[in-house]
């Protein structure tokens, strides 16, 4: 037989469906409750009984009805027992679960949110508890959600936007603001959010820290052309987006240090690709009317990077993560526990067996292996 603490444990487990019930105006009372099973002794069905009913609404005033009835038991004869156990009204069950002083929060906060906001009615039925959990922040929220609501696209850092709320706020509730801007805002406002990294941010066109792209003007007629005052610099990712140089030979590099001794190439600029990094720079649409050329360390991550450039930009070409250039500094190969193969990559047929290679024997030639002289001459030989 069910036990009041069972009862008081069922009733608080209904707690989100009597907030959404309450929100959207739906019948939710009586709330019936199972009885349970006969205890297979007279002691224990006696027991049972005693404490159902000492701890029922007749008893205490409030909570849970028990309705019994004479019932005729194959083992104890006519007993009186529960046929029936319900909560009958909102107060009752409010006090079974004690909540009536959250209860009343949650009423006024829902008379706040559909009064201010309306746009959040259907997002209040869905999340009540939600509603609950930041009683007390409701005020800035909803401020913050009619800012949005006017400037849905502000293009500002979160410090920088007018709303009265403190400078953290924001910063310390993007989950919720987040779940409560995608329920007011129309799509075509919503910013398209890819990977983990500021996606708050990138979601409701807000300024952020950006990645930076390193790039070298390898050419100084192209740098004098364009009035770039120094051939070496970094800008933020958006910035490097909008540029506008043309159609230039674009030479990427996996690392640093060969990226700093490019040598002079006509109508060229290097760009640090940095590793995985360099998936970033498909934000860039007019790399894909410029030839582009990738180096990276001959290695199994080196022709995985190969291959997602050229996912963005299918006119990649390699250079230099070829047979020969393998063949010629193979002295200086080390090995490579991390090598993996995958036969899904975008490559060559040459590059492809040459991944293999390396990645089945888990060998690497780094970038930095490959002499300077021959760097420069195998660049020079590109038209």
């Amino acid at each position: 037989m069910i036990s009041p603490e069972k009862i008081r444990e069922k009733a608080q487990k209904q707690y989100k469906a009597f907030l959404r019930a309450t929100v959207l105006e739906e019948s939710f009372f009586p709330f019936d409750l199972p009885v349970g099973s006969i205890p297979k002794t007279y002691p224990e069905l006696q027991a049972s009984v005693t404490e159902l009913i000492n701890s029922s609404k007749a008893k205490k005033g409030f909570g849970y009805t028990v309705r019994l009835e004479p019932k005729n038991t194959r083992k104890y004869g006519l007993q009186s027992l529960p046929q029936k156990i319900f909560i009958e009204n909102e107060t009752d069950y409010l006090q079974l679960i004690d909540q009536e002083c959250a209860f009343a929060h949650f009423q006024s906060d829902i008379a706040l949110i559909q009064s201010t906001t309306p746009g959040l009615s259907s997002w209040v039925g869905h999340y009540p508890l939600k509603v609950v959990a930041y009683h007390g922040d409701w005020p800035d929220l909803i401020r913050v959600c009619q800012y949005f609501q006017q400037n849905p696209q502000p293009y500002l850092y979160i410090r920088e936007l007018p709303i009265v709320v403190h400078t953290k706020f924001i910063e310390e509730r993007k989950g919720i603001l987040s779940s409560l801007l995608e329920a007011i805002l129309p799509d075509e406002k919503l910013g398209t959010v890819e990977g983990e990294k500021h996606t708050f941010e990138r979601r409701f066109s807000l300024r952020y820290s950006e990645p930076l792209v390193r790039l070298r003007i390898l050419d100084p007629l192209l740098q004098q052309k364009y009035g770039f005052p120094v051939a070496d610099f970094s800008l933020a990712i958006s910035a490097f987006a909008k540029l506008q140089l043309g159609s230039p030979r674009c030479f990427i590099t996996e690392n640093m240090m060969p990226f700093l001794t490019l040598p002079a190439l006509a109508d060229g600029i290097a760009i640090l690709g940095a590793g995985y990094a360099v998936n970033r720079l498909k934000l860039a649409n007019w790399l894909l009317s410029c030839r582009i050329f990738y180096w990276g360390d001959l290695d199994s991550a080196g022709f995985d990077i190969l291959s997602q450039v050229r996912t963005h930009f299918p006119q990649t070409q390699s250079i230099l993560m070829d047979l020969k250039t393998y063949q010629t500094f193979r002295d200086f190969e080390v090995p490579d526990r991390k090598a993996t193969v995958e036969t899904s990559l975008n490559l060559r047929a040459e590059e492809q067996a040459l991944y293999l290679k390396l990645a089945m024997n888990k060998r690497r030639l780094e970038q930095e292996r490959i002499s300077q002289d021959y760097v420069n001459r195998i660049l020079k030989q590109i038209d």
